[in-house]
């Protein structure tokens, strides 16, 4: 997914730094990713280590790294399975189509129509096949996820869902095609959360706690509504023009909280090794991180340039590259 924040290009950096700060041995370590987005950090570190707890608490995110990062056996009929999914006839009377494709008179235009049918069938099928025990948990997550991501490759906006086109691009004017979230299998149980960091943090413990939470304002569940709603598939109103949903405000995304929720979070996390991702035009500013972080152990800091991610390509940005910063506290 072409995803705010994310730390593909930067993720083979990300775990030189990490497996060297913790003297390269990292296979009988635990591994937690707390604000994990699409899962990328914890699924580089699933084969590597002994155990990756995953969290986030966007509903969309927790289904992806639900299948990323806590499925690590074979899916039974995959294939078949989602061959079932693209086969199914198209339906005009799901929450999509009446709401976010423009031939159902919503006046909106996420998806084209075909797409948004697709859509309803397929969410609608794998919540059926759950009730009536067709699949289980683990093919359930797996087959939600395939979904969302497919769904996103057809999604007629300019990559994040604050806004649709006028005009279906042209991956948008593609059919759908439901392909295969594939995870990595291996012999260890992970585990997947979905709540509040600083909650969770209090109920986990491990080697190395990888933070990566957002750096401004921007809130993750205005910015991929329409991912959460397909992942939730309950009833409600959309709102406006863009049909968002009400979504979850960060503390991290608010400048009056995100010093004292950072602190927060480095004193009670039970972790022998502590990194944080951070952007240089972050709200919390490089000598704030550590001023908190020296005060619970050995501080270090490293730093990468790397091309600025944009949502809008034609924006117009004053550079275009920034810098990451990757903060380290040895508890």
């Amino acid at each position: 997914m072409n995803y705010i924040g994310s730390k593909v290009k930067l993720s083979q950096w990300i775990k030189e730094e990490i497996t060297n700060k913790t003297d390269g041995k990292i296979e009988d370590k635990v591994f937690c990713d707390l604000f994990a987005g699409t899962g990328i950090i914890g699924r580089i570190f699933k084969k590597t280590v002994k155990k990756v707890i995953s969290n986030d608490i966007e509903e969309y995110s927790y289904v992806l790294c639900r299948n990323y990062i806590q499925n690590h056996e074979e899916i039974p009929n995959r294939d078949i399975l989602l061959q079932e999914l693209n086969a199914l006839p198209l339906r005009e009377d799901g929450f999509i189509y009446k709401n976010y494709c423009l031939g159902s008179g919503s006046g909106r235009q996420y998806f084209s129509d075909e797409n948004g049918k697709k859509i309803d069938a397929a969410r609608i099928a794998i919540r059926e096949w759950k009730q009536i025990g067709k699949i289980k948990d683990d093919a359930y997550y797996f087959l939600l996820s395939s979904l969302l991501e497919s769904a996103d490759k057809v999604a007629n906006t300019a990559s994040v869902y604050g806004a649709f086109l006028k005009n279906l691009k042209l991956s948008a004017q593609k059919p759908m095609d439901i392909l295969p979230s594939t995870f990595e299998l291996n012999d260890n149980a992970h585990e997947a959360y979905q709540e509040d960091s600083n909650v969770l943090i209090r109920k986990i413990s491990g080697d190395i706690l990888y933070l990566d939470p957002p750096y401004n304002e921007r809130q993750y569940g205005a910015n991929y509504h329409i991912l959460n709603t397909i992942a939730k598939y309950d009833n409600f109103v959309p709102e406006g023009k863009t049909g968002m949903r009400k979504y979850y405000r960060s503390n991290y995304c608010k400048k009056s909280k995100v010093l004292e929720n950072f602190e927060d979070l480095i004193k009670n996390a039970e972790f022998k090794y502590i990194f944080l991702s951070y952007n240089n035009e972050g709200l919390m500013s490089e000598d704030e991180i550590k001023q908190v972080m020296q005060k619970y152990g050995g501080y270090d800091l490293v730093k990468k340039e790397h091309q600025r991610y944009k949502a809008d390509s034609k924006r117009a940005y004053s550079a275009d590259y920034t810098f990451e910063y990757l903060h380290i506290l040895h508890k």
